[in-house]
């Protein structure tokens, strides 16, 4: 009775943190380069005194489906979209080097090119940063391009490139705060052959209809679970009956 007890709420702890991921997936199906989590469960075993006695399971996010989200192109000139095993780099809260796929930039009012997400993006030197009040563009190499509206006759000149990383042969986790890092420390190589997709954006990777279905079996999963605790405990009130009779 105890072992079944055990199962089932390990199974029922399982399924809270399934739908917490498939909850997060959904939440984040229109988000801009979004990469749909995965959840991994490990089993856990509880050993005692002289066996091993009950094993539970333990789920957690650590990775995230790389499929390649669709493209819309917006004409817009700090939109680009990367493709294959490539990623932008960007400056997160502690000033470290992680990964993204969200390429909706823009220039904030300290005049910071940042994506999305308010992040820095990365270049050769750190954080781009560009003029206030000029043009800025984008080349397919991530070259950042400025130009004074007031001199138009003037070339726009060079004043950063995107760090475009790559992932092959790199081992990568996605962490709480939703960005991309090497598993244990360290940064990834520039990829010198990538090229962006300027006036582009890469829509979420996550399947609407898919995560759906998911959370439909998620819940009724849940449910299962949750009679078979209150089976277990009907049987065990029902043992403790006959035991006092006799």
């Amino acid at each position: 009775m105890d072992r079944l007890i055990y199962t089932a709420y390990s199974g029922m702890t399982g399924s809270t943190v399934r739908q917490r991921v498939i909850a997060s997936n959904m939440a984040n199906a229109q988000t801009i380069g979004f990469r749909a989590e995965m959840l991994t469960t490990t089993p856990m075993t509880l050993k005692g005194p002289s066996l091993e006695a009950r094993a539970m399971t333990e789920g957690e996010v650590r990775g995230a489906s790389m499929a390649q989200g669709s493209l819309i192109e917006t004409g817009k000139p700090l939109d680009v979209a990367l493709s294959g095993d490539t990623m932008l780099a960007i400056q997160a809260d502690d000033g470290s080097e992680v990964y993204t796929r969200r390429g909706d930039l823009a220039v904030s009012s300290g005049g910071v090119l940042q994506n999305g997400d308010g992040r820095p993006v990365i270049g050769e030197g750190g954080p781009i940063t560009v003029p206030l009040g000029s043009k800025v563009t984008i080349s397919p190499d991530g070259g950042v391009n400025v130009a004074n509206p007031e001199t138009p006759d003037q070339p726009p000149q060079l004043v950063g490139r995107i760090k475009i990383a790559s992932t092959t042969g790199s081992k990568i986790e996605k962490g709480l705060d939703g960005f991309f890092r090497v598993t244990g420390g360290g940064v990834l190589p520039q990829d010198e052959e990538a090229k962006l997709m300027v006036g582009s954006l890469e829509q979420s990777n996550v399947n609407p209809t898919r995560i759906l279905v998911e959370m439909v079996e998620a819940q009724r999963l849940f449910d299962i679970r949750t009679k078979v605790v209150s089976q277990a405990r009907e049987v065990d009130e029902s043992s403790a009956a006959l035991m006092r009779l006799s």
